[in-house]
């Protein structure tokens, strides 16, 4: 987790002199792994940062692992245990990347952008590559983004087991007001 608000701060202080940096600390990144067997897999974290360069296209968020909100109190400790999400070892996820072709869009200017983003997706120090469509609307300087995915829990090294009770490809939506 250190590495990535060093990593910000860098990117911050790097570019205020060169470029347009919209920031947030309360990003939502929901986590739904829901199946016909169980509705309750499903969790909110409200505290996430993140952050995007409107000149250069970077982009990115960290998400406090812990801080991930489910309605079950049980499924929330299975959830920060070691076989799933580790959060003593592993406190945070992280995704930085870029907009695919950023130069051709204003976000200057108000109106809605739909975009492409492409990085690289850690979870438990475990790296992929993520490509998804992403929405950005700008109203009057604040970029309102969101982007939705599915990710293979196996990819990072989470076994859900047999019982049908957890998807093995969660959706992810991450949703932030940027100003």
């Amino acid at each position: 987790m250190k590495k990535t608000i060093l990593f910000f701060s860098l990117l911050t202080v790097a570019t205020l002199g060169f470029a347009q940096v919209k920031q947030t600390t309360s990003a939502v990144v929901a986590f739904d792994a829901t199946t016909p067997k169980d509705a309750l897999p499903k969790a909110e974290n409200k505290t996430v940062i993140a952050e995007i360069n409107t000149k250069t296209g970077q982009i990115g968020f960290e998400a406090a692992v812990k801080n991930f909100s489910f309605s079950n109190p049980v499924i929330q400790e299975h959830f920060n245990e070691e076989r799933w999400m580790n959060s003593g070892k592993f406190p945070a996820f992280t995704f930085q990347g870029k907009i695919n072709d950023a130069q051709q869009y204003n976000f200057s200017k108000n109106g809605v952008y739909n975009v492409t983003v492409t990085g690289q997706l850690t979870v438990k120090d475990k790296s992929t590559v993520l490509t998804t469509p992403a929405t950005i609307e700008v109203k009057n300087g604040t970029l309102m983004t969101t982007a939705s995915f599915t990710i293979t829990l196996a990819d990072y090294g989470i076994n859900v087991g047999d019982a049908g009770k957890i998807a093995g490809q969660p959706k992810i939506t991450v949703s932030a007001e940027l100003k």
